[in-house]
């Protein structure tokens, strides 16, 4: 799934906002707008979390995603918070809803592993992307964005990437050929709007009305 989805990945490195991130020049509007969707973005995914908790059936698994779920809100948030402050009253972007929607379409109307490979970029694309901006950044310690990226370029979030890519190859494994394709495409979808989210906020996408 990661080779099938390397034009997408490619395509986020060269995002504007993504290279303003790296060199530190990226607007402080912008970023602001990202924060705050991404805050509302991650109510939604710590639900997708929960209930791929509630799919599954082996305990270190449950863990995982129960444990994924509380840190998507106790952790993630409170950061979002500590740069934006109060999100309550906030409304989505387009995108946002639409990618939310999806993964929590793929809860209420696919399997486990479809659900489990939905939210496997979220992790996956982030530890990526802020391996590569750790590198381009250099110093973070007077870099305006110093403390995002040292967060998703940080160790303990790349093991719990890694967890999640064995989870999903391990689904995969004991599945079906054609759940294994609906895994992929659930992969593939989820990866996309990784990129259509950034580009939302360097557009700082709003509703039409």
């Amino acid at each position: 799934m990661w080779n099938e989805t390397a034009g997408v990945r490619a395509a986020i490195d060269d995002l504007p906002f993504v290279r303003g991130l790296a060199d530190g020049s990226l607007s402080r509007d912008r970023f602001d707008y990202y924060m705050a969707q991404d805050a509302l973005y991650l109510r939604g995914y710590a639900r997708a979390l929960a209930s791929a908790a509630a799919r599954a059936d082996r305990s270190d698994e449950i863990a995982f995603f129960a444990k994924s779920a509380h840190d998507a809100i106790a952790v993630e948030s409170s950061m979002h918070e500590g740069f934006v402050g109060e999100v309550a009253g906030l409304r989505p972007s387009p995108t946002c809803t639409a990618y939310v929607s999806y993964l929590l379409g793929l809860a209420q109307t696919q399997g486990y592993g479809e659900l489990a490979a939905g939210v496997l970029p979220c992790f996956w694309v982030y530890t990526d992307v802020g391996a590569r901006l750790m590198e381009k950044a250099g110093d973070l310690s007077g870099h305006p964005y110093g403390e995002w990226i040292s967060t998703y370029a940080d160790e303990e979030f790349a093991a719990s990437t890694r967890r999640l890519c064995a989870i999903t190859d391990g689904i995969a494994e004991r599945s079906d050929a054609a759940t294994v394709a609906r895994m992929r495409e659930a992969f593939t979808t989820a990866t996309t709007y990784e990129f259509h989210f950034w580009e939302a906020a360097w557009e700082k996408e709003g509703w039409a009305f």
